[in-house]
């Protein structure tokens, strides 16, 4: 029986000698399985002189192998560190053949290197390649089979500790390779998406993190340049886990939304990628099903003002709705239809915005509290109107063709929307119109002010000159009731003719009209 002692031989001779190291590893093994066969015994004895030359060419620098090279294709120090001859030894004890214990504490290990391994050895020493029975522990335990100092005996507790170190070793360079695997992928995928975006990469500091973002958001429509508009408007917006903007996304169609509508909404707020289902979207959502707006509606409103979701419901748009029920005086029963035609209203300081412009069409035309509020049910958008640029310059032309205050203000309460329009293109080519060819005065528009809403291409001129073909226009003014009812109920109660002919003639004056408009371009 050998007997291990704990301290290391003095190290200042000539370390040991080779059969000395020979004998050692004989012993050791004897000790460790000392049940074997002669042929057991020569193939340690066979190792034990692998692991002769190896630890004598150790000793002489000078002729340690000069080519060897790393897995990475490094080249080595001829003075090899402990953790390489412990993997070079490791590769040698692949040729064993029996296990020594029934505990399988690195089997993980021996399991993961095994065909690497194998593969080594192989190529080292010309081995066959025939599957080789996997022994965990006698690999590890076999890779050291003398002190890690030159010279010193093994004892267990050094044993126990190179065993450790072998597995520690084994682990860090699976880790090696992962992360190294890991970058590759990550230069691989910055380099595609490069490619595919490049004005991103060039413009902006794009992070290879927004990327998977950016490839989702381009299935609605998104462009570069909208990626980088939602970058200089809200940066925050591109750093959005996909999965939490594909299902706010996602929450916003099932309610109504267009996908169609999905990138105007993202241009306008990128911030609503942040807003949460749970804590955000379905609370505004129950606010506008709770004001009488129909589930049909939802998505369009939402689509023209997104930024309603950045107001708090209890703190700011249910305060904006008490102020125009209790201020302004909209019913309640109302309250649907103006959202509906303004959805913006939610979102503005409805205080300021009321009280100017009802102080200033009070003055300028006499309107009173009451055609006001008739004037914002109705058409809720003259609360955004500017009142320089919009409303003064309307009532300015209705002067300026004839009518007075009270008939102004006739007409904007009854069609609001005559504030809104053109008066290049809307306005005045119906005013002379009215006057040039159907013949009537300016007074009345009190009577019919439709008629300032009506197509003058698609219903006024169409309709009075297939009158006229018929000669069935009246003498005198042309009638403007006859321009109120649909295309329908016109030609049974004033063509008397059918719908079919009606609109054949419509199509070819519009054509003409065209023809003449562009041979005046060109």
């Amino acid at each position: 029986m050998i007997v291990f002692s704990p301290y290391p031989s003095p190290t200042s001779s000539v370390l040991h000698s080779s059969s000395n190291i020979f004998h050692t590893h004989i012993a050791l093994s004897s000790i460790l399985n000392p049940i074997g066969d002669g042929s057991l015994i020569f193939k340690r004895r066979t190792r034990a002189y692998r692991f002769l030359v190896l630890f004598s060419a150790h000793s002489n620098p000078k002729i340690v192998k000069s080519n060897r090279r790393s897995r990475y294709g490094q080249a080595l120090s001829p003075y090899d560190n402990d953790e390489e001859d412990e993997e070079q030894c490791g590769v040698d004890s692949e040729d064993e053949d029996e296990d020594w214990s029934t505990e399988d504490e690195f089997a993980e290990v021996s399991d993961i290197d095994a065909k690497r391994k194998r593969s080594k050895l192989q190529g080292r020493f010309g081995g066959s390649s025939r599957k080789q029975p996997q022994k965990s522990q006698s690999r590890v335990l076999s890779s050291f089979p003398v002190d890690k100092e030159l010279g010193g005996r093994i004892g267990k507790q050094t044993l126990d500790k190179n065993i450790a170190g072998s597995y520690h070793h084994t682990s860090n360079r699976k880790e090696s390779v992962s992360s190294v695997d890991v970058r590759k992928e990550k230069l691989n995928m910055r380099k595609i998406f490069k490619n595919k975006y490049p004005r991103l990469f060039e413009e902006i500091d794009l992070d290879e993190k927004w990327l998977p973002l950016i490839d989702y958001l381009s299935t609605y429509g998104l462009k570069e340049s909208h990626f980088i508009q939602m970058y200089e408007r809200h940066m925050p917006s591109l750093q959005i886990n996909i999965c939490s903007a594909q299902e706010r996304l996602e929450y916003l169609i099932s309610v109504g939304v267009k996908q169609r509508d999905v990138k105007r909404i993202l241009m306008r707020q990128p911030q609503i990628l942040e807003y949460t289902v749970e804590n955000n979207l379905k609370s505004h959502v129950a606010f506008l099903t709770s004001l009488g707006i129909p589930n049909s509606r939802i998505g369009q409103i939402i689509a023209a003002a997104p930024s309603l979701f950045s107001y708090s419901v209890e703190n700011s748009l249910k305060p904006t709705v008490r102020y125009l029920v209790e201020e302004v005086g909209i019913k309640e029963k109302d309250l649907g239809k103006v959202v509906q035609l303004s959805p913006q209203i939610l979102v503005q300081r409805i205080d300021i915005s009321w009280n100017t412009r009802y102080i200033f069409l009070s003055k300028e035309i006499g309107a009173s509290r009451d055609s006001m509020v008739k004037m914002v049910t109705k058409h809720p958008q003259l609360l955004h109107y500017s009142i320089d640029d919009g409303l003064l310059p309307r009532i300015n032309f209705l002067r300026s063709i004839g009518m007075r205050n009270a008939d102004i203000l006739k007409v904007i309460t009854s069609l609001t929307q005559v504030l809104s329009l053109s008066l290049e293109d809307n306005l005045k080519p119906k005013y002379l119109y009215l006057i040039n060819e159907l013949s009537n005065e300016v007074h009345s528009l009190t009577k019919y002010p439709m008629y300032l809403s009506l197509s003058l291409d698609q219903r006024i001129r169409p309709r009075h000159k297939f009158l006229v073909s018929l000669k069935k226009a009246p003498k005198g003014p042309f009638p403007l009731s006859s321009l109120v009812p649909t295309d329908e109920n016109f030609c049974e109660r004033w063509a008397g003719t059918s719908l079919d002919k009606y609109l054949a003639f419509r199509q070819r004056l519009l054509l003409k009209k065209f023809a003449n408009k562009y041979e005046k371009k060109y």
